[in-house]
């Protein structure tokens, strides 16, 4: 039986809509476009009310313990865990090259700086991405990669405990018609990108995994220059146990991958 859970989805505007981050120059300070909290339901992964693969959905869940245990301690683990990551991808999506180029733990406590994105997104634009690409590669190598088959994807683990809170739920692309989706700006101190929101329908079909554990990852596409879905996620207001009071933390790393074809 799906879960019922609550997450904030953008609103259409006449006008441009923006996030503004680290807003007064103070570090995990922001100000919101409008959103609208809405009830969904869920369907388990876990529970097999539903499947996904990668090729047709963009999605796809894999058990891979991980040789780091503390993802806190400074910079240290990185080079290991990109590793991890590389063989990973390589195995999992077939990918020729792989390039890590950005680790997030999030923890949903008020204090932290970084807590879970509850807002339905995906983490780049047509135009973000391809900005993102010049920015990682230079221009001349971009253009090589632009001329074959690349990919922006983004693996989550939990950290720690399972999780029981706010778990990471997310959109089949499928039923994710193209007017609900929606271009935010992101605007930082010092610079500005952009990322899709989407606007709330009756008919998205929202998937998790449930008590997913630090052994486990999601592996999911947020852009793909041959057409693969772009995957909308968003941290889902639900709690599994109410018994259980574990924060839920959790560790998001971009890639960069270059297929074959």
């Amino acid at each position: 039986m799906p879960r019922m859970g609550y997450v904030n989805y953008h609103v259409h505007k006449p006008h441009r809509q923006a996030f503004h981050i680290d807003a007064g120059g103070v570090a995990g300070e922001m100000i919101w476009p409008e959103i609208a909290r809405t009830a969904i339901a869920l369907r388990d992964l876990r529970a097999g009310e539903a499947t996904v693969g990668f090729a047709e959905d963009g999605l796809s869940f894999v058990t891979r313990p991980s040789a780091v245990t503390d993802f806190r301690d400074g910079t240290g683990w990185q080079a290991t865990y990109d590793a991890e990551l590389t063989d990973l991808l390589q195995e999992t999506v077939g990918a020729r090259e792989v390039i890590v180029f950005d680790h997030t733990l999030r923890v949903d406590d008020p204090s932290s700086a970084r807590k879970p994105a509850r807002n339905v997104h995906s983490d780049y634009s047509p135009e973000g991405a391809a900005q993102r690409l010049v920015d990682l590669l230079g221009p001349d190598r971009a253009a090589d990669w632009r001329a074959g088959h690349y990919a922006f994807l983004n693996i989550w683990r939990p950290v720690g405990a399972p999780v029981n809170s706010a778990p990471l739920g997310f959109l089949r692309p499928a039923s994710v018609p193209r007017e609900d989706w929606l271009l935010l700006d992101l605007i930082y101190p010092d610079r500005k990108g952009q990322i899709m929101g989407i606007v709330g329908s009756a008919g998205h079909e929202w998937l998790y995994r449930s008590k997913m554990t630090s052994d486990e990852v999601a592996v999911f596409n947020i852009h793909d220059n041959r057409g693969r879905p772009s995957v909308p996620h968003s941290a889902v207001d639900l709690i599994e146990d109410a018994s259980v009071t574990t924060l839920r933390q959790s560790l998001e790393s971009r890639t960069l991958v270059r297929y074959a074809d």
